[in-house]
């Protein structure tokens, strides 16, 4: 993390959020995940480092982050809400349909593609998001 760049927590504080011990195992927890987690997987987590936390504490903190727009809710098809940071940078998701698997990319190509349609209808672009399904290739195709 860069200097310019702020914890999960700091964003909390700054928003004006009273941040409990509990609050702050799971924001370091979601913050350090480097996939899309569930609540019952954030859950799994973060009572592995403090078996008071509660999955309803997990759910009642996770809606109080996205409320403040520091997490981002994903619903990748397969019924459960799946959590991230807000990223520093734009990206979209390719979800593997047969392990669940969630890979980040960024592509100029889509990106330019996107805005270009948004004016051809007469719109700017203010925000979009792209999620891309498919399962592996087999081998020859």
């Amino acid at each position: 993390m860069t200097e310019v760049e702020k914890s999960l927590e700091e964003l909390c504080v700054e928003r004006g959020m009273r941040m409990t011990e509990q609050r702050r195992i799971i924001a370091r927890v979601l913050e350090g995940s480097a996939d899309h987690p569930d609540v019952e997987e954030l859950y799994r987590r973060s009572s592995a480092v403090d078996a008071r936390i509660s999955i309803s504490t997990v759910y009642r903190t996770v809606k109080l982050f996205e409320d403040a727009g520091i997490i981002e809710r994903h619903d990748f098809r397969d019924g459960r809400s799946r959590y991230e940071t807000v990223p520093d940078e734009h990206h979209d998701h390719l979800i593997d349909l047969k392990t669940g698997q969630v890979i980040e990319f960024h592509s100029p190509e889509i990106e330019a593609l996107q805005e270009r349609i948004a004016r051809e209808h007469g719109f700017r672009l203010v925000d979009h998001r792209l999620e891309l399904y498919g399962v592996p290739l087999k081998e020859g195709e």
